[in-house]
């Protein structure tokens, strides 16, 4: 029986584990982690609004109804691609066919200081780790006499004007104008202050203009200063400093202007180009090496001219055109090359305010709200994460309530 190992447990190896699955192939899951976490929602994790397990499934509980497969948790160090053997932390792992989809990490473009200051949302940790920072800040502020220094620990600046960054300042200020207010009456909702920094001159690039505008606009409304054609250049514990030499006096910076390969494709001794992303054939393997498979945002493939972007549904096509080009060799079948079919793009803004866009149709408002809480819903994995979700987002859209206003550690000075 043929193996198939895959590594990265994220949306492209997901949906190859699925395709393969009861196909009489023998399927290895190898992931350093044991869970599969829904990243497009770390955001609200990090603002309170949900627990951060209502966003992760169990890898064990997926492989249960996937014949043939089972999952092995394990650090991946390196592989003999002559031998196709996987070297892991648990062992090694021979293989016919390799999927790897290691997913991406933060790009700071090389500034070390931003790197060592900014918080950003890639893993379950950090989200935790920016909402115990959030409202650490908020004990701090109330306990603190100097208003300058006040203002600071009440200043939040977002660099990186696409979804993330817009999903993120607008749950912030949601967070801060409804339910923090609330609960820190001694702090006014006007000495908040959330920046969104984005080095363009709109947001959500990849959208039409049109949609930018109505983002940018409610946003404003909702109180956040937006500051365009501006760069972070530099950051310490409190301040954030930009291109022109200005300074903002603040204590969190949310990074989220850029995201770059994992340095996984160099420990297996793949090639790599821009943005340590492994180019690959028109079938997702790369040159030489046809058993070796990489999807999602380490794979770079270009498409009418472009490369395609590192999102959710670009791995999620690859990880099911992966699997399908390994069945297609098994059974001798004709293997046709991957084509990327774009169905849109989507971001919440707040309250019954998003944006989204699919086969030309732009949406704005409380039908695109909708149509982003369906789908997302609709991809989250698990009953009873679907459930929880569902029911927080009810609560907090008739109540303004949310309940995981929670500080899980006691560091005070980050």
């Amino acid at each position: 029986m043929k193996r198939v190992v895959i590594v990265g447990m994220g949306f492209g190896g997901v949906r190859a584990a699925r395709e393969l699955a009861g196909q009489g192939l023998e399927i290895v899951l190898v992931d350093r982690n044991n869970y599969h976490l829904f990243q497009p929602l770390l955001y609200q994790v990090a603002t309170a609004g949900l627990e951060q397990e209502s966003i992760a499934y169990p890898v064990r509980a997926m492989a249960r109804s996937w014949p043939g497969s089972r999952f092995i948790l394990a650090e991946v160090s390196g592989a003999d691609l002559d031998a196709r053997q996987l070297q892991t932390s648990a062992g090694d792992i021979p293989y016919d066919y390799l999927i790897v989809g290691g997913g991406s990490v933060t790009n700071y473009f090389g500034n070390e200081a931003v790197a060592r200051h900014a918080f950003d949302l890639k893993k379950l940790a950090d989200a935790e780790q920016l909402r115990n920072h959030i409202l650490w800040s908020c004990e701090k502020a109330v306990a603190e006499s100097n208003p300058e220094r006040r203002r600071a620990l009440m200043t939040f600046v977002i660099v990186g004007g696409g979804p993330t960054g817009v999903e993120f300042a607008g749950a912030l200020i949601e967070l801060v104008h409804y339910v923090l207010s609330k609960d820190y009456p001694e702090l006014p909702a006007r000495e908040a202050r959330i920046m969104l920094i984005e080095a363009a001159d709109r947001l959500l690039l990849a959208m039409p203009e049109k949609l930018s505008a109505y983002s940018a606009r409610k946003l404003r409304e909702m109180g956040v200063e937006l500051l365009f054609g501006r760069k972070v250049t530099g950051a310490t514990a409190e301040t954030v400093e930009l291109d022109g030499s200005d300074t903002i006096a603040a204590h969190t910076l949310f990074w989220s202007a850029g995201v770059c390969a994992a340095p996984l494709a160099a420990k297996l001794g793949l090639p790599q180009a821009g943005g340590g992303r492994v180019p690959v054939t028109g079938q997702l393997s790369v040159a030489g090496r046809p058993e070796v498979f990489v999807v999602g945002d380490m794979a770079l493939l270009q498409q009418d001219g472009s490369p395609l972007p590192m999102v959710a549904p670009v791995a999620m096509q690859m990880g099911v055109h992966a699997a399908k080009t390994i069945l297609a060799r098994e059974w001798q079948r004709p293997i046709t090359p991957f084509r990327y079919r774009d169905k849109g793009s989507m971001a919440t803004i707040g309250r019954s305010a998003a944006v989204a866009t699919t086969h030309g149709l732009s949406l704005t408002g409380y039908p695109a709200w909708l149509a982003w809480l369906l789908l997302h819903l609709y991809y989250l994995i698990g009953f009873r994460n679907r459930t929880v979700v569902m029911l927080n987002w009810a609560y907090y859209y008739w109540f303004h309530e949310r309940q995981v206003r929670l500080i899980t550690d006691n560091e005070r000075n980050r």
